[in-house]
């Protein structure tokens, strides 16, 4: 049985209890990050830790827990939980009140949740041996400030689904001018002519930690070209290449999109080099 991290105390995952009226379980009211960890390294753990203390001071949660104490947990989790490859999941609710009101509450102490679980082992730089991604798009019908990591994902869940329903990997979505702005849990990028364009991050997108750490590593490594402009669906659907990230995926090439091959439906020469960058270096970050 997995232990889990609860409001100070290490413990069997039956055992926590938290209460119904806490304001995440009602209302989706806060902040989540999952960090990779193989063979208990972490992956991108400093800049974890500041979205999600951006994420919590957006939705005015006040949290008195440092850097040093996330880390501590994490560790302590990797460790109760036997290491190996595990995604650590932190959540941070406003905590529970005694009746249910949208308006935030004063004097509750937030709720602290972190639990591990297993992953895959890190991604490898193989054409032969990555899995290949097939994707739906679809219209964003998310709420409007997706760069704040809410534990409210009901929108991200129904997107998600409509691809997996289908037999497809994701959904990538696009807003009403017809630009991409994510996948429902992904970064999204295109290649065309050996130039990596991604959308740049705005109220639309989550900043995602591995899109921040592959973008740093492309550039200081300087053999791609790399921007962040607006993407057509157009530009998506005729793109050369398509890449997908997160945490637990890495860089993950698509080759199918609505059903239609990118282009010669395996994957690409600069997605090849993009994850044996990030393969490299992940640790260094």
């Amino acid at each position: 049985m997995s232990i889990v991290y609860l409001d100070g105390d290490y413990l069997p995952m039956a055992e926590a209890r938290i209460s119904p009226m806490d304001r995440g379980f009602l209302f989706g009211d806060g902040i989540y990050e999952v960090i990779p960890s193989y063979g208990g390294r972490m992956v991108g753990f400093k800049a974890h830790i500041e979205r999600m203390q951006e994420g919590l001071k957006a939705i005015d949660i006040n949290l008195d827990f440092s850097a040093q104490q996330w880390r501590t947990l994490c560790e302590q989790l990797i460790e109760h939980n036997g290491g190996g490859d595990l995604g650590i999941y932190l959540h941070v609710s406003r905590g529970a009140d005694t009746k249910r009101s949208h308006a935030y509450p004063e004097g509750i102490t937030p709720t602290l949740f972190a639990f591990s679980f297993d992953i895959p082992p890190a991604p490898v730089a193989d054409k032969s041996a990555t899995k290949c991604y097939s994707v739906t798009t679809a219209e964003d019908l998310r709420w409007k400030r997706c760069n704040i990591k809410s534990t409210a994902l009901l929108g991200n869940v129904m997107h998600f689904n409509q691809s997996y329903r289908g037999g497809n990997n994701e959904t990538i979505l696009y807003n009403n001018a017809g630009e991409l702005t994510e996948a429902s849990a992904c970064n999204v990028y295109i290649v065309k002519d050996g130039v990596v364009i991604t959308p740049p991050t705005d109220h639309q997108i989550l900043p995602g930690v591995t899109r921040l750490l592959l973008l740093n590593m492309l550039r200081a490594d300087g053999e791609i070209s790399v921007l962040e402009r607006d993407v057509t669906l157009a530009e998506l659907r005729n793109a050369d290449e398509v890449w997908l990230s997160s945490s637990t995926k890495e860089v993950a090439p698509v080759t199918e999109v609505d059903g239609k091959a990118i282009g010669n439906g395996e994957p690409g020469d600069v997605w090849l080099r993009a994850q044996t960058l990030f393969s490299q270096h992940k640790y260094a970050y």
